[in-house]
């Protein structure tokens, strides 16, 4: 079951960010405006109407997906987001800025 949701997370993680959102995003990532969190959501690093707006965007499209995964495989919201942290951190580009697990921030 672990590896069904990994497999689904994998997927889900990778569609997350390609809509048209997606270059914006990775520009966000790239000059440092966004992390990842801790808890599978983005976060803004320099609050900017521009970042909170594409922070907001982002955080629902995936509020959304990690609600159909967790309903497909029985699992609370919470557990799927954080399944989905290690992902889409082992995908971020260099340079990104990611939450450790102690809380602080970190550039991959």
């Amino acid at each position: 079951m672990k590896n069904r949701i990994l497999a689904t997370l994998i997927l889900a993680a990778s569609l997350i960010a390609l809509p048209a959102l997606a270059m914006d995003l990775q520009q966000a990532r790239a000059s440092g405006l966004v992390g990842e969190k801790l808890d599978g959501y983005v976060t803004a690093l320099k609050p900017l109407p521009d970042v909170n707006a594409l922070v907001t965007d982002v955080n629902a499209k995936r509020k959304a997906e990690y609600a159909r995964i967790s309903k497909q495989n029985s699992q609370p919201i919470d557990v799927v987001a954080k399944l989905a942290v290690a992902e889409i951190v082992n995908g971020l580009p260099k340079g990104a800025s990611y939450q450790a697990g102690d809380g602080s921030w970190k550039t991959k």
